[in-house]
C-alpha cells in the first residue's frame, strides 16, 4: 500500500505540470529527508516523462533553424534519447564538421503550462504564508525561482550560460563542460557537444563528489556564478572518469557582498561568535535591521551551540536549517528570494553525497575551503573580518589562527584533487610544505605579517624578562641587597606576548608532529608573580627545542624559487620588527 501511494504521487506530479516536476526533482536527491519509497518514485520522474512526437520535434527544429534537417545534420536519431519536463534530446552529427552533438528541442506549449503552474503555486504560497503567519515572503521566493525557470525556456540564454560556465570551470581538473554551438542555437532548439556518461548518483564515486564540492564552492563563493539546478540528471560521470555538468538553463548569481557575508557567517558560526553571526544575518537579509541583537545572539547560541560543539566536520546543512527554522517566528527571520537558489544548490549537493555516504556533511567539507579563502583573500572586508576574529578585545586569539591554519590544510584545491593520489596529504612533510608554500606567497602575506608581528612581540618580551632576570641575579650578589623578583619589569601585555610566543612555538611543533612529554623546567612554582614565571619557563623551554625544527630546512629546496627568496628575507624582517619594538619601549620608559 505504501509503494502504491508513492507511485500515485509520481503520477499526480506528472499530471500537474512541468513546474511541479521540477520541484519534485529538486527534493529527489535528499534521502535524509524523503522516505525511501517516495524517493525511489521521485527519482524515476526524469525517466517516466513521456516524450512528444518526433515529427513535431523535427518540424520545430526545421522551423527554428530555417533549414531542412539533412542540410544541418548528416545523422540524427529517429527517437529522443532522453525526455524531460521542458524538452527532449536527440543525438545527431553535424554535417559541417562531423562532430556528435545533442539537440535539445523544447516541448510544445510548455510556456503556457508553466505559467499556469506558477499561478497555482503562487496562490498556494500566499495561503500558506497567511495560515502559518510566516515572515518570509513566499510568493517572492517563488517568483525568483519562476524567473530562473522562464529564463531556462530560452535556449539561447542557456547556451550563453553554458559558454560562461565552460570558460570559468571547464579547465578545472576532472571537470567536463560541453561545448555550446551558439550560432546554430535558437530560442526553442539548443545544440551542444554530446557527453557520454552515467548519472553521478548511480556510480557511487566519492572522488567526483569531492570534485563537485570544490567546483560548487568555487561557483558560489569565488565567482558568484553557479549551477542552480544540480539534480542527479544534470551531473554525469564521463567515460574517462570526469564530472560533467549539463543543463545550464537555471543559473544563479551571488553578489560579492553577499558572498563575503556568507563566508563570514560560516566563520563566525564555527568559532561560536554568535554576536557577529547575528550581524551577518542582517547583512544577508535573513533578519531585519531593527531586530534586537542581544536577544537574537542569545537565541542563536541556543540554536547552534550543540551542533557546533560536535565539531565542524559533523555539522549537517539540514540540521542547521531545521534548528534555525524553529526560531524564525520569534525574530521575524525571512528567506530572501536570492537565497532560495543558493540553499537549493547546497542541499541538492549534500543529498547526492548522502545517497552513498550517510555521514557526509556539506559544511564539514566546505569549511576547510572557507578557512583557506579567508586566510588568502585580498578583499578588504574579509581582511577586516579576519583581523576582528583573531584580535578579540585587542588580544591575539592564537587558538583561532591555529584552527584556521589546520582546517585550511585540509582544503581540497585544484592541485590536490587528484584521483588515486600517491602522496600522503596527511604526512608531516606535506603539511610543512603546505604551510611554508602558503605563508611565503602573496596570498599568505597577510597571515605571514600577523605571525611575524606576534613572534616579534614575544621575543621582545622574552628579551625584557631575560635581561630582568640577569639584572636581578647580579643584584642579589650584592651585600645587603633586596632580592627583587626577576620579572617585576614585565607588564600584563608582556605576559600575554610571552604566552602567545609559547603557543606559536607549540603550533610549529604540532605542524612538525613533534611529541614531547618531558616535564617543563620551572613549572612547579609557576604561580609566582601572577603566572609570569610560568609563561617565561614555557617560552624558554620551547626555545630550547628549536633545533628539533631543523629538519624543516630539508624542504626548502622543494619550494618554488620565489618562495625561497621570501624565506631568506624573513630573518631581516623579524629583526627589524624586534628592533622597532625595543626602540619604542626604550623611548616610552625614558619619557613616560
Amino acid at each position: 500500500m505504501f509503494e502504491l501511494r508513492a507511485a500515485q504521487l509520481r503520477r499526480i506530479l506528472l499530471e500537474l505540470g512541468p513546474a511541479f516536476v521540477k520541484i519534485a526533482q529538486a527534493v529527489s536527491s535528499r534521502p535524509d529527508v524523503i522516505p525511501p519509497a517516495y524517493l525511489d518514485e521521485l527519482s524515476l520522474l526524469q525517466d517516466r516523462i513521456a516524450p512528444f512526437s518526433t515529427e513535431v520535434a523535427f518540424n520545430i527544429i526545421e522551423k527554428e533553424l530555417g533549414l531542412p534537417l539533412d542540410m544541418v545534420f548528416s545523422e540524427i536519431s529517429p527517437e529522443p534519447v532522453a525526455a524531460a519536463s521542458l524538452g527532449q534530446v536527440y543525438q545527431a552529427k553535424l554535417r559541417s564538421n562531423g562532430k556528435v552533438v545533442a539537440v535539445k528541442v523544447q516541448r510544445p506549449g510548455v510556456q503556457a503550462a508553466i505559467s499556469l503552474d506558477i499561478y497555482i503555486l503562487r496562490f498556494l504560497a500566499s495561503l500558506a504564508r497567511k495560515a502559518a503567519k510566516l515572515n518570509t515572503d513566499l510568493p517572492a521566493v517563488l517568483d525568483e525561482w519562476a524567473s530562473s525557470l522562464f529564463r531556462e525556456m530560452d535556449y539561447r540564454e542557456e547556451a550563453r550560460n553554458g559558454l560562461k560556465f565552460r570558460e570559468l570551470f571547464g579547465k578545472f581538473r576532472d571537470v567536463s563542460v560541453p561545448e555550446m554551438y551558439l550560432e546554430q542555437t535558437r530560442r526553442r532548439v539548443l545544440i551542444m557537444e554530446w557527453i557520454e556518461g552515467e548519472k553521478l548518483s548511480e556510480v557511487r564515486d566519492q572522488y567526483l563528489v569531492e570534485v563537485g564540492v570544490y567546483c560548487s564552492l568555487s561557483q558560489l563563493l569565488e565567482y558568484g556564478f553557479y549551477h542552480a539546478d544540480p539534480h542527479p540528471g544534470n551531473l554525469l560521470r564521463t567515460v574517462d572518469g570526469k564530472l560533467a555538468y549539463l543543463d545550464f538553463g537555471m543559473m544563479g548569481e551571488f553578489r560579492q557582498e553577499l558572498r563575503d557575508g556568507f563566508i563570514e557567517a560560516c566563520l563566525h558560526l564555527v568559532n561560536r561568535d554568535f554576536d557577529a553571526l547575528a550581524k551577518d544575518f542582517v547583512t544577508l537579509g535573513l533578519l531585519p535591521p531593527t531586530a534586537q541583537k542581544g536577544e537574537v545572539t542569545k537565541a542563536l547560541t541556543g540554536v547552534f551551540e550543540n551542533a557546533v560543539n560536535r565539531g565542524v566536520e559533523n555539522i549537517s546543512f539540514g540540521d542547521l536549517s531545521g534548528n534555525l527554522g524553529r526560531t524564525m517566528y520569534k525574530f521575524k527571520f525571512q528567506i530572501p528570494s536570492y537565497f532560495s537558489l543558493v540553499i537549493r544548490s547546497l542541499a541538492v549537493l549534500e543529498g547526492i553525497a548522502i545517497s552513498f555516504n550517510p555521514n557526509y556533511k556539506v559544511l564539514g567539507s566546505s569549511y576547510p575551503w572557507i578557512a583557506r579563502k579567508v586566510l588568502t583573500d585580498s578583499s578588504p572586508k574579509l581582511r577586516s573580518t579576519l583581523q576582528a576574529l583573531l584580535y578579540k578585545d585587542g588580544t591575539f586569539q592564537i587558538d583561532r589562527l591555529e584552527s584556521l591554519l589546520t582546517e585550511s590544510l585540509r582544503a581540497r584545491t585544484e592541485q590536490s584533487l587528484v584521483r588515486n593520489q600517491q602522496e600522503d596529504v596527511n604526512s608531516t612533510r606535506y603539511a610543512i610544505k603546505q604551510v611554508l608554500s602558503f605563508t611565503l606567497t602573496d596570498q599568505g602575506a597577510f597571515v605571514k605579517d600577523l605571525l611575524l608581528q606576534e613572534i616579534a612581540k614575544g621575543i621582545d618580551a622574552l628579551g625584557v624578562a631575560t635581561l630582568s632576570s640577569a639584572t636581578s641575579a647580579a643584584a642579589s650578589r650584592l651585600p645587603f641587597a633586596d632580592r627583587p623578583s626577576p620579572l617585576t619589569s614585565l607588564d600584563d601585555e608582556d605576559v600575554t606576548n610571552l604566552r602567545n610566543l609559547n603557543r606559536l612555538l607549540l603550533l610549529l611543533s604540532k605542524v612538525s608532529q613533534k611529541e614531547n612529554s618531558s616535564p617543563i623546567p620551572g613549572n612547579n612554582d609557576a604561580k609566582e608573580n601572577g603566572g609570569k614565571t610560568d609563561e617565561l619557563s614555557l617560552a624558554l623551554y620551547e626555545m630550547t627545542s628549536l633545533p628539533e625544527f631543523l629538519p624543516v630546512l630539508s624542504i626548502i629546496p622543494e619550494l618554488p624559487p620565489e618562495s625561497q627568496q621570501q624565506l631568506l628575507l624573513l630573518p631581516t624582517d623579524l629583526a627589524n620588527r624586534i628592533l622597532s619594538r625595543a626602540v619604542a619601549r626604550t623611548i616610552r620608559r625614558m619619557f613616560i
